[in-house]
């Protein structure tokens, strides 16, 4: 296991963790001692309950041994149904003495379980007051699943600790009463085993912490990678990300095969210490009844060790190697304080995304994006096609802006393409220009008109938004490419089909006249439909948010440059680096502030865009991606 496997308890990112369970067994120790401590009251309760269950245990046996030897086999047999009702009676008083140590163990467990939710509160806030805007993402865990870990596994402990403790002293004390041989046979096979067991405690605590580490990282590394696929890919670091989920999977199956191999382990000392006694016993025999062991005593020490030490052993282990292991490792990662810095802080991102964050020089945090960019053509005169003043959006009230005091403006015939990480806001400046997002403050334009209380025909008019997924309705090929422009001419459709390169599709198809079922038809078909859809549109603005991310380069280039060809302004959210190369100019969104110029420019002023265009430019691309 090595420690690039691992992840720190707060889920921000790897960390070195002991090898052995000796460190969290010591963090864990004192404020164990202090809780206990301040019990005391409820422990004795538990421990009288529990001295009446090593009463129980010794009748059993003892009854069961008299019944035998004073009845049965010597003629009495009203004395032996007295003995063994005796036993019966050991038995019987069972119940009260659960519920009893039921009742004490209530008022040891909810405590626990009320001190870790604080504590587990407590730290959450801590770091979100020592780091502000990075998510706590292992906080849920620690306020659900791992405290009703820990006070399950605590319950378990409790009782099985005690249950055996008392247990035991009251079959050995039963053994010895019978004869002291029996303890030479007995004891033997009994310690071997238990210490056995005992030697694997420690490392497989380890394990079981290596284990949990392991899960946590690799679902973490889950979760954010598939949150940033788009800065991945736009970095080329998606091989890389890739790379490191197969070693935390291969990580995190090592941990479980060691997690196999010590149960394995934890079986044979279980096998010495629960099957070895009886078969002692057995072949004992005569070497017992030569030193005067009575039949009877020989029925009582079997009547101990099936019916009260080895299960009591048995419980005792299971419990240990289980519930023991892992309230080790949740006490520890609860009551542990999250370490601060430290190597390989990735800042709440997997190693992969932050990789690609940090290659493209700037973090993918959405956050302020002021910015002050100008028109290309400084000193034009008109209304824009485009013109946002001082716009501010954010999602409630308390939220950082996603877009704060952006001034933008574009000229018309212009073609702008949108740059940035994936949710640093170049979605939800499409939907403002489109019209159906308002802001939270500041003013869009669109063809020197306000587009906040335009109507949805006026909006139609101006605009045609075209997003990721493209819609296509069930009718004619026909229909759909002409829905925004019915009156379109029949020469004019077909140059749309042929500059988007729709004709083998409808060859495939039957024509323009043929019916279209959308559940057939390709993302990336359904796609250039939109475009084309959209190109033959009269509407003086095309937005197109990501409109071909289904398409191959060549095809992607191909459908630019259509649209590029006609008369109007062309605002592009950036699919490809090689959208932002063929625009007039380049608007580069890096959560901070915005910033706008021509692609020459910006390679000169934005690190984040000119780290972006060298790995793109780097990246083995195809032929027809050049």
């Amino acid at each position: 296991m090595t420690p690039s496997a691992t992840s720190r308890a707060d889920g921000t990112g790897p960390a070195r963790l002991p090898d052995t369970g000796s460190g969290a067994l010591r963090r864990v120790a004192p404020p164990a001692r202090r809780f206990l401590a301040r019990r005391k009251g409820t422990l004795a309760r538990l421990a009288l309950w529990s001295l009446a269950e090593s009463g129980q245990a010794f009748l059993v046996g003892y009854g069961v041994a008299h019944a035998v030897d004073q009845g049965f086999l010597a003629g009495d047999s009203r004395r032996g149904l007295l003995w063994l009702g005796v036993a019966a009676v050991g038995v019987l008083l069972g119940a009260p003495m659960i519920r009893g140590v039921f009742t004490g163990l209530a008022d040891l467990t909810e405590p626990l379980r009320d001190g870790l939710v604080r504590r587990a509160v407590g730290r959450s806030l801590a770091q979100a007051l020592a780091r502000p805007g990075e998510a706590d993402r292992a906080a849920v865990s620690r306020l659900t699943n791992q405290v009703e870990i820990a006070r399950d596994s605590f319950a378990g402990l409790v009782l099985t600790l005690r249950s055996f403790a008392f247990t035991a002293v009251g079959a050995l004390v039963g053994l010895l009463s019978l004869h002291p041989a029996l303890l030479v046979v007995v004891l033997p096979p009994l310690t071997a085993g238990l210490a056995l067991f005992l030697v694997t405690l420690r490392p497989m605590a380890a394990a079981q912490r290596r284990a949990l580490a392991a899960a946590e990282e690799l679902g973490d590394h889950a979760v954010r990678t598939r949150a940033a696929l788009r800065d991945l890919t736009a970095c080329g670091t998606g091989p890389e990300a890739a790379r490191q989920a197969t070693e935390l999977v291969d990580a995190a199956a090592r941990t479980s095969r060691a997690l196999a191999r010590w149960a394995a382990v934890r079986t044979a000392a279980l096998g010495v210490s629960g099957q070895l006694p009886v078969l002692a016993l057995l072949l004992a025999v005569p070497w017992l009844r030569d030193r005067g062991v009575t039949a009877g005593a020989l029925l009582g020490a079997f009547t101990y060790l099936v019916q009260s030490l080895l299960p009591a052993l048995h419980t005792l282990m299971t419990a240990l190697a289980t519930a023991g292991a892992r309230l080790l490792v949740v006490l520890d990662r609860i009551a542990t304080p999250p370490a601060q810095g430290g190597a390989g802080r990735t800042s709440g991102r997997p190693a992969g995304t932050a990789a690609a964050a940090e290659r493209c020089g700037a973090a993918p945090v959405p956050g302020r994006s002021t910015a002050g960019s100008s028109s290309a053509a400084g000193g034009a005169t008109g209304p824009a096609a485009v013109e946002l003043r001082g716009v501010t959006l954010s999602y409630g009230g308390r939220a950082e802006p996603v877009l704060d005091s952006l001034d933008l403006r574009v000229e018309p015939g212009e073609r702008l393409a949108v740059v940035g990480p994936s949710g640093i806001g170049k979605s939800t400046l499409t939907r403002l220009v489109a019209g159906t997002l308002p802001p939270s403050g500041g003013e869009v334009r669109v063809a020197g008109r306000p587009v906040t209380g335009l109507s949805a025909a006026e909006l139609a008019g101006v605009r045609v938004l075209v997003p990721q997924e493209a819609y296509v309705f069930t009718g004619t090929m026909g229909e759909n490419l002409t829905y925004l422009r019915p009156d379109a001419a029949r020469p004019d459709v077909e140059a749309a089909v042929r500059a988007f390169g729709l004709r083998p599709l409808l060859d495939r198809l039957g024509g323009l006249d043929a019916p279209v079922r959308p559940d057939v038809l390709s993302p990336g078909e359904r796609q250039l439909i939109a475009l084309a859809r959209a190109c033959l549109s009269s509407a003086p603005l095309l937005l197109l948010d990501e409109a071909t991310c289904h398409l191959d380069p060549a095809s992607e280039a191909r459908a630019e440059e259509a649209l590029g060809r006609r008369p109007g302004t062309l605002l592009v959210v950036a699919h490809r680096l090689s959208s932002a190369v063929r625009a007039d100019r380049v608007l580069v969104l890096d959560g901070a502030r915005a910033m706008c110029g021509t692609h020459a420019e910006m390679l000169a002023r934005s690190r984040l865009y000119r780290d972006l265009m060298g790995y793109w430019n780097d990246r083995p691309r195809g032929p027809a991606a050049r």
